[in-house]
């Protein structure tokens, strides 16, 4: 079997290629939906576009050039990733900026609930300082394509297919979105995927306590049990990046982070481009405008990284005069 070589879409300079007429087309109406719907938070536009994966596109791979040393594959037409199409299209915007200004730092990525390994591409890659990264994936759906995308950048990161939670063990992980499986639903069903929690990565050598760290933990409602599990490993040089979801008014992780937790919670406030040190939980409140989509808060005890988010927030001070 003759596998189609994947599309391929360079960020920078806008080129397409590998694609006939009709591919062509298909990739500028997903580029125009991603402009049109960003106004609301992109809402409508996953479905709509897994809708036309599903019925009008071919069965291909697109691989996006997201910098002059990334490269991140995904099936075409997917409606998580296809917003890449939209060079205006920024993912994650915060931790751009705390990655960007910390590529002079010698720092380990833990990239757990990797997905497709988007960060862990990018932050191995040159422009971003070419950090050690490991990938950290529980799904039989979304490994190989992660472990794709560490082969097609010279397997630079390293990829471990397993779940995070508060102990080793094994749980049943489900869901219907790629970007969105998750162990803590039934656990009646599902793919059953085995379970560290950070601090055993520690124990199996995988990570030292001398060692900077930046944890992006994106495992799908299971962030306080991922907290609990890496107790050690955050009594160092350690910076959790965790979700807040849109629709949880009540805060919860931040929550826990700042009343069960020695660390400082600090979260990136758009109205003052500043990374703010929270004790009052209402700034989320202004914060998370859209009920559909997921917000970072950013939790240390490491005064390493504090006074990084200091530095940045200097650098926003002068750039702002």
């Amino acid at each position: 079997m003759t596998l189609t070589p994947p599309i391929q879409f360079d960020r920078a300079s806008g080129a397409l290629q590998g694609v006939n007429l009709w591919e062509r087309t298909m990739a500028c109406v997903l580029a125009a939906g991603s402009k049109l719907s960003a106004s609301f938070s992109h809402r409508g536009y996953n479905m709509c576009a897994n809708l036309m994966r599903a019925t009008v596109l071919p069965a291909r791979n697109l691989v996006v050039k997201l910098n002059t040393d990334a490269l991140f594959a995904f099936p075409f037409g997917d409606g998580y990733w296809s917003k890449l199409l939209d060079r205006s299209f920024s993912y994650e915007d915060e931790l751009e900026l705390l990655f960007k200004n910390s590529v002079d730092v010698d720092y380990t990525l833990l990239d757990c609930g990797a997905n497709y390994g988007y960060w862990s591409v990018l932050v191995s890659s040159a422009p971003f300082g070419s950090h050690k990264a490991i990938a950290i994936e529980p799904s039989g759906e979304n490994f190989p394509k992660l472990a794709n995308n560490a082969k097609i950048n010279r397997d630079r990161f390293e990829v471990i297919k397993c779940a995070i939670g508060s102990v080793r063990g094994t749980a049943r992980l489900s869901g219907t979105k790629h970007e969105a499986f998750s162990i803590a639903g039934d656990q009646s069903a599902g793919e059953e995927v085995p379970v560290i929690a950070l601090d055993n990565l520690l124990d199996d050598g995988k990570l030292s306590m001398s060692g900077k760290y930046l944890i992006k933990l994106d495992v799908e409602g299971v962030e306080i049990e991922a907290i609990k599990g890496g107790t050690r490993l955050l009594q160092g040089d350690s910076v959790i990046m965790c979700e807040e979801h849109g629709n949880d008014p009540a805060h919860t992780v931040s929550r826990y982070i700042l009343d069960q937790t020695p660390l400082s919670l600090i979260v990136h406030d758009p109205a003052t481009n500043r990374f703010e040190t929270v004790t009052e939980l209402s700034i989320l409140d202004r914060i998370k405008v859209s009920t559909h989509v997921g917000y970072n808060v950013f939790g240390t005890s490491s005064a390493f990284w504090l006074d990084r988010f200091n530095s940045l927030n200097a650098s926003a001070a002068r750039r702002a005069h």
